[in-house]
This record gives structure tokens, sequence and C-alpha cells, in this order.
């Protein structure tokens, strides 16, 4: 059968989730006889026996795909393997611990089977222990990328092509939303019910927040100046050197005039110099790194097909 769909589920140590993952899967595929779905649980390093019971499980759902790494890698690397293991046009963003059912991946991926949208989002509907947190992060991310969704950090399906134009950095799947839309993918959202975790423990705590922080404002420079770094150091520079310059007219005119000199101006003289020179530097270095990257990058989608295709 044709697979439409794939859903990818990173897994690490969800042994006592899965089967049930499965089970309830499988009767939301049931019900959508029309769509060809397949399952890749990527195992992050279980050392719970992940493994093993995926093993198992083959055996009964026919629609499920395991895929390992031996260490943690983390969900983005997690996603990058299941991508390259699916054979879907619209993968699907799921964990393993139940919060979300799989009941609600048909919904996910309707709009964008009827080609009404690229990416849909669902929006948290229920209890949630970290709204708090999550409302702040998703506060500044609107504020920041101006995205069209209220929730950026949930269950999400996307066309195939979108993983193309996200960066393989740790953690950047949290910002797949904003870098699609920057892309010019549609984005669309729906609500989805929470629910409490059935088993296992979360791999989060608060010490991800800082890291969310800073990977937030990686992804705002990425997005604005990645791609022409020197419009920001360039500018910077250009300024800095209009500064001493004007800087200096000042000091001139108060030595021909007033016949004194004034050593805070030669300071501030040799400051904006000196820095204005280390910026634009900076930006020409930026320049010469944005281009690798691109050829990098474009190595990459070509070696990713080539892959996708063995």
């Amino acid at each position: 059968m044709t697979v439409d769909v794939s859903v990818l589920v990173p897994a690490k140590d969800e042994a006592e989730n899965l089967p049930e993952f499965m089970r309830l899967a499988a009767e939301a595929f049931a019900a959508q006889p029309g769509t060809g779905f397949e399952v890749v649980v990527i195992d992050d390093g279980s050392t719970d026996g992940s493994w093993e019971l995926l093993q198992r499980l083959t055996t009964q759902y026919a629609f499920l795909h395991p895929v390992r790494h031996r260490n943690q890698r983390g969900i983005a690397e997690a996603l990058r393997t299941g991508w390259l293991h699916s054979r879907g046009n619209v993968l699907v963003f799921y964990p393993a611990d139940l919060q979300f059912l799989p009941a609600d991946i048909p919904r996910l991926t309707a709009p964008i089977l009827a080609g009404d949208a690229d990416m849909v989002t669902g929006f948290k509907m229920g209890e949630y222990e970290k709204a708090f947190v999550s409302g702040i992060y998703n506060g500044l991310s609107r504020t920041l990328f101006k995205v069209p969704v209220r929730d950026l950090n949930s269950v999400k399906a996307y066309r195939r092509e979108i993983m193309d134009a996200l960066p393989g950095r740790p953690d950047w799947h949290r910002y797949m939303i904003v870098v699609a839309a920057a892309q010019g993918f549609t984005v669309s959202e729906i609500p989805v019910s929470l629910h409490p975790r059935r088993a296992g423990k979360s791999k989060f705590g608060l010490s991800r927040i800082p890291v969310g922080v800073l990977d937030m404002l990686a992804v705002w420079f990425e997005l604005r100046f990645g791609k022409k770094p020197l419009l920001l150091f360039g500018m910077l520079g250009a300024g800095l050197f209009a500064i001493g310059f004007l800087t200096g007219l000042v000091a001139v005119g108060i030595r021909v005039f007033a016949g004194v000199g004034f050593r805070p101006l030669l300071t501030l003289i040799e400051t904006c110099l000196v820095l204005g020179s280390v910026l634009f530097a900076t930006g020409l270095l930026g320049e010469q790194i944005a281009q690798q990257r691109a050829e990098l990058r474009e190595l990459r989608r070509e070696l990713d097909g080539l892959r996708s295709r063995d």
C-alpha cells in the first residue's frame, strides 16, 4: 500500500507507553481506509528495553518501522533520522508519551492532504503543568517572529519538503514553524487534547528554559542576518567609523580654534575606528561562512536524497 503519511515518534525510555501507542494508532488508521499510514519510531538511545519491544511489535503491526540511535541524540536528530527512513509525503511529529492521543493524527494531516495548508500544528487543550513557561515562550516567539499560531511547541504535521529548510541544529525542531513560515510555507492550527502522562517521566526540566531562550535568539539572528551577515556587522562598523570621523572633525576644530587638545575625544576616535574595523571584518568573514553554509546545505540535500532512495 502507498504510504501517504509517516508518523515520526521519537522515543527515549518509553517501553511502558509504546504498546498502547501502537494499539491506539492502529485504531486511528483503521478509521481512515483511504489513507496509507506508517509509524517510524526512533529509539533514541533507550536503556529500558524499548528496542527489543519494538522488534516484537513489528510482528503485530505492519505499519510500524523502528529505527535506532545507540546513544541519545535529541529530538531534532531523531526527527531527521525518521525523515530519512520514512516514505510519506506528509510527516507528523508525535511523542510516544501518550499525552497526545493518535486519534488526533488524521485531524492534523487532513488540511495538508486536502491542499489547504503546508503545516498544521496543534494548540494544546487541557491541564498543562508547564503552562506558565510555555505561555512565556510562545509569547516571546510570536513577538519576535510574527507567526500566525498560538502554540509552537506541540504536535505538528508538515509537508516533507519542509525538512529541507530546517537547519540540522540541536533543539531547533521547536522552531520548525518559525522556519517554515519564513520560507513561505502556509501554517495553520487546530486544537488537540492534552492528557496526563500515563507512564514514565518527562525528559525536560526547568534547565531547558535558558537553552530555549538562547535558541530563540539564535533562530532570530539566523532568519534576519544568517544569509547576509554583512548587513548587520557592516552597518554597525560603518556607523562606528562615521562616529569616529565626526568626532575627529570636532577634535580638529577644538585644536585649531581653541588651541587645546581633548584626550577623551582622541580615545573615542580610537575606540570607534578599532571597533568599526573589527565589526566590518567580522561581517566579511560572515559572508564567506554564509556562502560555505549554502554550499554545504545543498550537498546535504543531495546526500539525503541519495540515502532516502537506498
